[in-house]
């Protein structure tokens, strides 16, 4: 009887937004789920590679370097500022600047380092840039990185660069697309030195705070199956109401 008045012409129209409903909310409910095992995996590669001893470029480059994102690292080289670009849309608490991002010749290749934060002012141009230079051998120690380019969730893809140009301000740390640039092979990666609280002369570096925690994932997964179970469920009861 209540199937019959389910799939009635008066009835059809609201039954099928129940069933889409209640179908919504639980692809929500695993998209949350999955969410979860999203971050769970990170969790545990960046506990894995923090636990993982110091990695020198100088004695031993991983071909599957790029699998070893978060591990502590160091190399020894010298930079090349006729190579290096700028990030834009970079903050130290109000203040809008650039990270300075400087290519390390090592070894016969290179590796990009995240230099730190530069301010705006004063340095709209590459030559501008040249005021931070550290000439001679360096020795950076930071964490490996995986480039990136456009954001999954909002954010401007960089273009290209065409042949035989450069493109010297980017939006994102596209690794990939910056190595098209340069004159030489660098890792697939790039180096986030260690941030020394005492340092505030630019270029100032800069590492993120992790939080190693599984989030609010599975208690929402929970509430959306929770909400699919009440509507499904709660549709033929609302229905017998209306013969009352």
């Amino acid at each position: 009887m209540i199937l019959k008045k389910m799939f009635s012409r008066k009835w059809l129209v609201a039954t099928f937004l129940v069933f889409f409903g209640t179908a919504f909310c639980i692809r929500l409910g695993i998209w949350q789920l999955d969410r979860l095992e999203q971050r769970r995996a990170f969790n545990s590669q960046v506990e894995s590679m923090r636990a993982a001893e110091l990695l020198d470029l100088n004695t031993n480059t991983p071909q599957d370097v790029a699998s070893m994102e978060w591990r502590a690292v160091t190399v020894t080289g010298e930079y090349d500022f006729e190579n290096q670009v700028a990030i834009r849309n970079q903050y130290i608490g109000d203040q809008y600047g650039y990270h300075l991002i400087t290519p390390l010749l090592y070894n016969g290749t290179a590796v990009l380092v995240d230099r730190g934060w530069v301010p705006a002012d004063g340095n709209a141009a590459p030559q501008d840039w040249r005021q931070y230079d550290e000439l001679g051998t360096v020795t950076v120690t930071g964490q490996i990185r995986l480039g990136q380019g456009k954001p999954a969730i909002g954010g401007i893809a960089d273009a290209l660069p065409a042949a035989g140009t450069r493109l010297a301000v980017w939006n994102n740390l596209d690794v990939k697309n910056m190595s098209v640039q340069l004159p030489y092979p660098i890792l697939e990666v790039y180096i986030q030195p260690n941030v020394d609280a005492e340092d505030t002369v630019p270029p100032i570096p800069y590492q993120p705070i992790i939080e190693l925690t599984e989030g609010s994932h599975f208690g929402y997964a929970l509430q959306w199956f929770a909400f699919a179970t009440i509507l499904f469920a709660g549709y033929p009861f609302y229905l017998r109401k209306q013969d009352q």
